[in-house]
Parts: C-alpha cells; sequence; structure tokens
C-alpha cells in the first residue's frame, strides 16, 4: 500500500490523481480532518486521520503501509519535529521506502525555508530506511499574487535582482512525486528537480506586459521592504519574510539549478512560463 500524507493539501490532491492512473495499487490519503476529504474517497483511494501534532496516532495510520509519500508540512518551524514524528512512525510501522518532498539547492542553500529541509534529510539518512529526496523547485504557482499584484498596481515588485529562478508547475512536481513513490526503483537517492524554464522576475514582468498590452516594469526593492509590502498585502510577518529571504536567496542564484531530472521522471516538458501567465490571466 502507497501513503501519502498532506493528502488533501494543493500538491497532495494532484499526486493522488496522477496515482490513480499509474498504479493499481491501494492508496491512503493521509488527512489531518477526514470529514473534509471525503470527496478523495474511491475504489482504489481510501482517507484516515494523520495530525503531524498527534504523534500517538501516526504509526496507526502507516499500518499496512509499504511506502510513504511524505509531503513536507506547512507549519514553518515545526516542521523538523512533525517529519521526525512521521520517519519514527513509518520505522515502527514498517514501511520500507519514503519519497520527501524538499528544495532545491538543499544542502548547500542559505534560505530560512531550507533549514527544516535539511533537517529532515538528515534525520531519514539516519533513519535507516530507503528514501528518495525530491528538492523541489520554485512552483510557478507561487507568483500568482504576484501576477494579480501586477494587473492591480502596475508593476512586479520582490528582491530577487536579476537572479534567475528554476520554475515548473506544482502538477509537474506531483506527478514526479507519484512517479517515484509508485515506481520499480526504490533505491535510496536525491533529485534536484528543475523546471525547463528559468525565469528573472524582470522576464516575468515582460511576459505580463506582452500579454496585456501594458508596460509592467518590475520593481526591485531591498529585502526588507519587499517584506514590508507584503505584511501590506495582508501575510504574516514571518511568512512574509520568508519569502522576501527567499527573493534574497534567489538574487544570487539559488533557486536555479540546471538539473533536466524533473523532465526526465514525467516524460514531457514542464509548464511553460507564458502558459501560466495565460492561465493567471484568465481567472484574475
Amino acid at each position: 500500500m502507497i501513503a501519502v500524507t498532506g493528502a488533501n493539501g494543493q500538491l497532495g490532491r494532484l499526486v493522488l490523481k496522477h496515482l490513480s492512473s499509474l498504479t493499481h495499487e491501494p492508496v491512503r490519503a493521509l488527512v489531518r480532518s477526514p470529514d473534509k476529504a471525503q470527496d478523495l474517497v474511491s475504489s482504489q483511494i481510501s482517507v484516515s486521520r494523520f495530525d503531524y501534532n498527534d504523534p500517538s496516532g501516526l504509526a496507526e495510520g502507516l499500518a499496512g503501509v509499504t511506502r510513504l509519500l511524505l509531503i513536507s508540512g506547512s507549519e514553518v518551524g515545526q516542521r523538523v519535529a512533525q517529519h521526525a514524528a512521521v520517519i519514527e512512525a513509518a520505522k515502527s510501522a514498517g514501511v520500507s521506502f519514503i519519497t520527501y518532498t524538499s528544495l532545491l539547492n538543499v544542502p548547500n542553500s542559505s534560505l530560512v525555508l531550507a533549514a527544516e529541509h535539511i533537517d529532515t534529510e538528515s534525520i531519514l539518512s539516519k533513519s535507516g530506511i530507503a528514501h528518495a529526496v525530491l528538492r523541489n523547485g520554485w512552483y510557478l504557482e507561487n507568483y500568482a499574487g504576484t501576477v494579480a499584484a501586477a494587473l492591480q498596481h502596475g508593476a512586479v515588485v520582490g528582491a530577487s535582482g536579476d537572479g534567475r529562478i528554476s520554475v515548473a508547475g506544482r502538477e509537474d512536481y506531483a506527478e514526479a512525486a507519484a512517479r517515484v513513490v509508485s515506481g520499480a526503483d526504490l533505491s535510496t537517492r536525491v533529485m534536484e528537480l528543475a523546471g525547463d524554464q528559468s525565469i528573472s522576475l524582470s522576464e516575468l514582468a515582460a511576459e505580463i506586459s506582452r500579454q496585456t498590452g501594458r508596460n509592467i516594469p518590475f520593481q526591485n526593492l531591498t529585502e526588507d521592504d519587499y517584506a514590508g509590502v507584503l505584511m501590506g498585502a495582508g501575510l504574516p510577518e514571518a511568512f512574509a519574510r520568508a519569502i522576501s529571504d527567499a527573493d534574497r536567496g534567489a538574487a544570487s542564484g539559488e533557486l536555479y539549478n540546471a538539473s533536466t531530472a524533473l523532465r526526465a521522471l514525467i516524460r514531457r516538458p514542464t509548464k511553460p512560463v507564458s502558459t501560466f501567465v495565460a492561465e493567471s490571466l484568465s481567472s484574475a
């Protein structure tokens, strides 16, 4: 049996969709609130409660599971303890293979967001469980708010300078995760997953300009000023500072990687930036 943590999230739901087409093996969708995920249930997929913050119930949720996709948690600052509890529960339950969604260029990344991934990868390495680490690049969907704000305010803002950012769609990363956790290769390995395209934010602004017929420039701010803009837009301070810190890292190339492993895994090109912008504009 395959199990997927965070299965009711945006990435998790896409993973389940791909697993349904890739394998006939039973799949357990592990979610915090099963009553909110009943639409996931099918003849192949069952739903079980699995709360990162309730370690006592984790092993039960993994009973009978042989392969686990551990989608990194969303509670920044709490994820190392949460992931460690899941990995320990996996050992107790006899899980033989774990796939983990990490971050591009760990462990050489200085990003605030990278620290918990670095620690989780270390815990996995010491667990004795065979595992695949998927170091995901930046999601194109991370810029949905950027596109919306550009339409409203007439500019793309950020703090990444001329830094290039390797981007792909959430669907691309979801398919890759599904293929790895359900695949024949159960060896321990690390994969840097970068999109076919890399962009700077000035190029993103140029693409928005091209598709809208407007002149939308990129305004490069300091890290602190960008955090202030994000907080002014309603983001919590900790999250805003993590995003501005990511731009700081991107300016020095920390969100860029030339790897073609993602394309090889999904056996097709990753989502083009132009397609993402078109989709964002159509839903704006």
